[in-house]
């Protein structure tokens, strides 16, 4: 087989065999890029190491990266040692993410070796000279006193260690032997972690040990490389080490996907309930950052928790282990998953991360987690934790995690073992082992050891198994220590469990997907333009307690991945992990036949754990493959010489090529089986190659995916700016997508409502998209920051700013307004105008108790300012202070990039044309400051009035009870806990003085920290004697839209609310001289079915986004008025000795009747039915006429009208009314009412609502007792 490969080649289990170290002929480099300090002796610092060899040169699906491998198998360089120093050899692996998305796995065995170059020896003679003599004088005095404090915390006995502390970083040729780290490594196409660190530890054993290994080392690496193939999926393969067969195995296409690293370990560093946070911040696609000193903890944690997502896949930067020179990265403004290297006894408060505002962290050694703040849980949390428990409790795994060095985990794990001892079932401890855990336990020297292990902050290596390890053979088939197949099945049913969650979650997904594109092509080019999920719909099927999760996630780009891969299904191959998902809802089903429980939140377990375990165990008892042998190469004599303790160096022509005679592998494998196996492995390979380049295509038209991983081969400065550029050109992108979803998703919620003018009411949708903003603008804002300040960077700027301005505001007159002092109305009354600037709108925020922490208030002054349509006005200034921001940013910072910036403010500038309430709605229980003033028709009545006035508002979250004005001043201001958006304002007054009659034009209230104003109209009297009589009255809302314009009566709105009938309406209604405007009967029967229309809607949306049902009942257009006007139409209304008649005389009047009337009808049957009706028709107007409060005839008639709503009554009511007699008296002939057809259709509109469950508002129900 040739270097660059033939057919066969991606079926090869190892792609590279790799070494890494010094050279010693370009000798010792300063490694700056991983920024040392050159204050430390030389042996601990990092020196640049080289990739000495690999085999093949390159293969052309997979070419080598130099630079990439070198930084990847030693991440710290090399490292020096000298005989006292510990020399163990370290294992870790890494992977590195191609532009495509697909990865290629490294597995890395660290070992020193003995220097025997004489120069470089010499070299770290003379460095450690130098470096002695420059810190001789400084340092002694430091270092002796804290050598002193040390000695002082051990025991005498100690002394030894004592000299060990001081001779362990000096170096001296003639006494001491050297020491430097290399590195083999294997880089395979995929993670057979457990295979690859036999193969390393067994090549390395073969080394160190005596005696030389059976066949030149050549021919092991030889046959790994070009003759032990991939195993076929749902196969095993065994192929053979230095000493040892290796077995590993390939789940089946139908199985979750290969996963080798331990979860065992993932949940002993972090316990159950650590993990699932840390897991659903990734589901979220927040910043990760892990944390430790060791790097195969890094990799085994991000890669078990990644395993964890199927059938999801994690779309953004993918770093397990972050190489030193590449701390830049952290800076990156996207969500990522990155693994940082800890240095021994740092503190986490000393590590200055850009950005904290969505980070999670995760400090795998002390087993500690700081999560976001604020973000929505996992569904089902607590029994999803309980189940997992249960798995790893089978196991013998301690759910808390085994943390080693605090009192409490060790408590935790006393506790776990005796549940283990009594829990029969598990046979995992046997008895001397526990005597032995038991008696360590008590032991007073292992506490001492303990608590000096964690001062000097050296971590003890846990004992794995306190009897001896003893590979054991069941029935002599099993070829796999038992261990490993324990960590297999626990691995399989742990992520069956997740799994599960994701099945059930899910499972009716597809009936969601939205298929609109006719071919492939056509979907790819206008793919960002398409909605392919049908997101509201799903998430209104979903349980409540899942939405707050739900709603976010389905926002993530891996959410928007695994829906396009479904679409792409199509028109070709399914994508792995969705096939295997996709038949698995497909069992569900077919096992369940669901019957709608869609609903419903019922946890249900996983069922098939043993079945999944029992493929593994199969596989491994049963060996499908066994590759060929190594076997003795054809070498030149001499070659392949044994030296004990130094790596030979490889024949080159040897393992630059595999065997020419390619069906070598086919003619191991005798049946026809075996080949069909591979053809179809061979044709998955080439697939998949297709699949990614779809899919990289796809990716280049989505977002946040244009940076993987960063490039590891190139660190110019140059490279570091375009990288830089592309994180400017992703903010700029995601901002415009975002805003243009939020206005998408509101102005289409507002086209429906435009037919009815129901107050839009923040949606779950509209809260996750708004969320996702506010951190969006952290990333904006902590990109390229100098020097990092508090967890909120936009916060942090924006202190700065409030800062210098409150400076020059003393020395200032006072700040900016905007617009003139006070608004006049049209009746010369005013509402004083509101002040608004940037630092008002911080002080309001810096005033709610409730928000504790800097990243809250920066979430809340951005909630505020898009509330207030302020928000690219207030960041304009914020970012026009240049000084401030070329203080706090770097050159290539997103914010100083003008002409990103400008388009950025001017993407959130189209937020303005619609209305948000996401402050309002959010902050619901905080006390607002509101003003309200109340503004009389001064030229139709008196400017003051002589009777006590009051007033009481109500909103959708409360009402402020009733609150007496002063009399002359008509203006109140009043705290009171939000009471959201305003719905109704009642208004009245005691009737007292010689000036009682008032006549109102309407009343105005404002929030105060929104500047929201809601005005209500009026446009009657108040007043005994005059209009119909009302010392008080309810008023339906409308909010006023800030605009220039100063006539109220001119207010632009989107959508246009509903309001109280206005004055023009109620005049023309009640008197003869409105009579030409009066609407005809078709605008009637239309305005009724409108009316009724728009009540069904509202119960027809989801509960919380319904808004103010009393608007729907009372408002402009509502059931009330229209009703009104059905029986206003044909009224005799003409004045009886100049006194207005209104619809309620004709109510009163139909009473006396019924009650005078023993007889309705002519049969017995219709009497009885009749009977029962008027009785509770004359109980519900009586009720009212009796209430103790004052309201007018018209004000009785809308009661009656909402009391008749909430029963459902008013279809038996009207027939009572048409069936009187006094009809004739007091309607002409051509009434609506006098028309028995019209009469029937409006009962049958006015039943749709019955069966809606109407809940009214206390204002409407006060005082009315039935």
């Amino acid at each position: 087989m040739s270097a660059t490969g033939s057919g066969m080649a991606p079926c090869r289990f190892a792609h590279y065999f790799v070494i890494c170290g010094i050279d010693t002929e370009t000798g010792l480099e300063p490694d700056e890029l991983a920024g040392e300090n050159f204050e430390q002796s030389p042996l601990r610092r990092t020196f640049k190491s080289k990739v000495l060899a690999h085999f093949p040169e390159t293969i052309e699906w997979n070419p080598f990266d130099q630079d990439a491998v070198n930084m990847l198998c030693m991440p710290k360089g090399l490292s020096f040692r000298t005989q006292v120093d510990n020399r163990e050899p370290q294992f870790h692996s890494y992977l590195i993410t191609r532009e495509d998305g697909s990865r290629t796995y490294g597995f890395v065995l660290t070992f020193y070796e003995e220097v025997t170059s004489k120069q470089i020896c010499t070299a770290m003679q003379t460095l450690y000279q130098m470096h002695h003599a420059e810190h001789s004088g400084s340092v002694c005095a430091s270092s002796s006193c804290s050598m002193d404090s040390l000695a002082s915390s051990m025991d005498e006995g100690d002394a030894t260690s004592l000299n060990k502390l001081h001779c362990c970083s000096s170096y001296d040729m003639s006494r001491d032997t050297l020491y430097v780290s290399k590195a083999l490594c294997l880089i395979t196409p995929l993670p057979f972690m457990q295979a690859c660190r036999k193969f390393l530890t067994q090549l390395h054993r073969a080394v160190s040990s005596q005696q030389p290994p059976p066949l030149p080392l050549e021919s092991y690496i030889h046959n790994i490389l070009y003759e032990v193939p991939l195993p076929a999926p749902g196969r095993s393969l065994k192929f053979h080490g230095v000493y040892e067969p290796i077995v590993c195995q390939r789940p089946s296409p139908s199985e979750l996907p290969l996963a080798d690293y331990s979860l065992k370990q993932v949940f002993e560093l972090l316990g159950v309930e650590n993990l699932v946070q840390v897991f659903t911040c990734i589901l979220l696609e927040m910043q990760i950052l892990l944390y430790s000193q060791d790097y195969q903890r890094l990799m085994t944690v991000a890669e078990g928790i990644t395993t964890l997502l199927f059938p999801f896949q994690w779309q953004h930067v993918y770093v397990p282990i972050l190489p030193a020179s590449l701390l830049h990265f952290l800076d990156a403004p996207v969500p990522y998953l990155m693994g940082l290297q800890s240095k021994a006894g740092t503190d986490r408060s000393k590590l200055e991360l850009p950005q904290e505002a969505n980070l999670c962290f995760v400090d795998i050694d002390n087993h500690f987690i700081e999560l976001p703040e604020d973000f929505p849980q996992f569904p089902n949390k607590l029994e999803f934790i309980q189940e997992i428990s249960a798995v790893l409790l089978q196991f013998g795994i301690p759910p808390e995690g085994s943390l080693h060095c605090s009192e409490s985990a060790t408590q935790l794990k006393s506790l776990a073992l005796h549940d283990l001892v009594n829990d029969k079932k598990n046979g995992n401890l046997p008895g001397d082992a526990l005597a032995v855990f038991e008696l360590l336990q008590g032991n007073a020297t292992v506490e001492r050891l303990q608590a000096l292990a964690k001062r000097t902050g050296v971590t003890v290596g846990r004992v794995q198994t306190l009897g001896g390890s003893t590979v054991k053979e069941k029935d002599g088939r099993l070829q796999c220590e038992e261990e490993e197949l324990r960590d297999a099945t626990l691995n399989v049913q742990v992520r069956e469990v997740f799994a599960n969650r994701f099945s059930h979650m899910f499972a009716d997904y597809e009936a969601f997907v939205i298929q609109s594109a006719m071919d492939l092509e056509s979907w790819l080019t206008n793919r960002e333009q398409m909605h392919n999920f049908d997101k509201a719909s799903f998430l209104s099927d979903q349980p409540e307690p899942y939405l707050p999760f739900l709603s976010h996630f389905i926002e993530t780009q891996m959410f928007a991945t695994f829906i396009d891969n479904k679409i792409m299904s199509q028109w070709e191959d399914k994508e792995p992990l969705l096939r295997v998902f996709d038949s698995r809802i497909e069992k569900m089903r077919l096992y369940n036949v669901r019957i709608p429980n869609l609903r419903s939140s019922n946890y249900q377990k996983s069922t098939i754990l043993k079945e999944s375990a029992q493929s593994i165990e199969q596989r491994l008892m049963k060996i499908d493959h066994t590759a060929i042998h190594p076997h003795l190469l054809d070498m030149k004599i001499g070659q392949g010489k044994y030296e004990q303790g130094f790596f030979p160096k490889l024949q080159a022509d040897v393992l630059a090529a595999g065997p020419t005679n390619n069906n070598r592998w086919a003619s191991r494998t005798g049946t026809a089986q075996r080949r069909k196996d591979r053809l179809r492995q061979h044709s998955e390979h080439l697939g998949l190659d297709n699949d990614l380049r779809e899919k990289y295509m796809q990716e280049a038209r989505s977002l946040g995916k244009n940076l993987r991983q960063p490039k590891l081969s190139d660190l110019s400065p140059a490279v570091i700016a375009q990288t830089n550029w592309k994180f400017v050109e992703g903010l700029l992108k995601e901002c415009r997508m975002k805003t243009k979803r939020m206005l998408v998703e509101k102005m289409g919620h507002e086209a429906v409502e435009l037919g009815h003018g129901e107050a839009n009411i923040t949606g779950l949708e509209e809260n996750t998209l708004i969320a996702s903003l506010c951190d969006l603008m952290e990333r904006i804002w902590s990109h390229g920051l100098q020097v990092k300040q508090g967890k909120s960077a936009l916060w942090s700027h924006l202190l700065q700013y409030q800062e210098r301005e409150e400076k020059l505001e003393q020395t200032a007159v006072s700040p900016v307004l905007l617009g003139p002092e006070r608004r006049k109305s049209e009746t010369g009354l005013t509402m004083p105008f509101l002040r608004v600037s940037l630092i008002q709108d911080m002080r309001h925020i810096q005033n709610v108790s409730e928000i504790k922490t800097d990243v809250g208030r920066a979430r809340g002054w951005i909630r505020l300012s898009l509330e207030k349509k302020l928000l690219s006005q207030h960041l304009k200034q914020l970012l026009s202070n240049q000084a401030l921001t070329k203080k706090l940013y770097k050159r290539y910072a997103f914010l100083r990039c003008e002409e990103e910036k400008e388009q950025f403010l001017y993407h959130l500038l189209t937020l303005n044309t619609v209305d948000y309430f996401c402050f309002t709605s959010v902050f619901t229980t905080i006390m607002i400051p509101y003003r309200a003033v109340i503004i009389p028709i001064k030229k139709l009545s008196n400017a003051i009035t002589t009777s006590n006035p009051w007033v009481s508002v109500s909103g959708e979250l409360g009402d402020s009870g009733v609150m007496q004005i002063p009399k002359n001043v008509l203006e109140i201001t009043f705290d009171c806990q939000n009471l959201g958006k305003l719905t109704t304002a009642q208004i009245g007054h005691d009737n007292s003085g010689l000036l009682a009659k008032w006549l109102v034009d309407c009343v105005m209230v404002r929030n105060e920290i929104t500047g929201h104003t809601y005005k209500f109209p009026c446009g009657r009297w108040l007043g005994k004697g005059v209009d119909d009589g009302s010392l008080e009255r309810i008023l339906i809302g409308e909010l006023l839209m800030p605009c220039a314009d100063e006539d109220l009566s001119k207010q632009c709105r989107t959508p246009p609310l509903q309001r109280s009938p206005t004055q023009t309406r109620r005049l023309s209604i009640t008197s003869l001289a409105g009579r030409n405007n009066k609407p005809n009967a078709g605008q009637i029967q239309e305005a009724i079915g409108e009316a009724v229309n728009n009540i069904v809607k509202h119960f027809h949306k989801p509960e919380k986004e319904r808004g103010s049902l009393t608007i729907l009942l009372c408002g402009e257009n509502g059931l009330v008025s229209a009703l009104e006007q059905f029986f206003h139409h044909g009224f005799k209304s003409s004045r009886i000795f100049q006194k207005n008649v209104f619809v309620w005389d004709f109510i009163e009047k139909a009473v006396a009747y019924f009650e005078m009337t023993d007889q309705i009808g002519d049969t017995e049957e219709e009497t009885e039915s009749f009977r029962s009706m008027y009785k509770v028709f004359c109980h519900y107007v009586n009720a009212i006429n009796v209430t103790p409060r004052n309201i007018g005839k018209d004000g009785k008639f809308q009661f009656l009208v909402c009391l008749g709503a909430r029963d459902h009554l008013l279809p038996q009511w009207i027939p009572l009314l048409v069936e009187c007699p006094l009809i004739t008296r007091m309607y002409e002939e051509y009434a609506l009412l006098r028309d028995h057809l019209t009469v029937n259709s409006l009962i049958r509109v006015l039943q749709t609502v019955h069966e809606f469950n109407i809940t009214l508002e206390s204002s409407l129900v006060k005082g009315i007792t039935l």
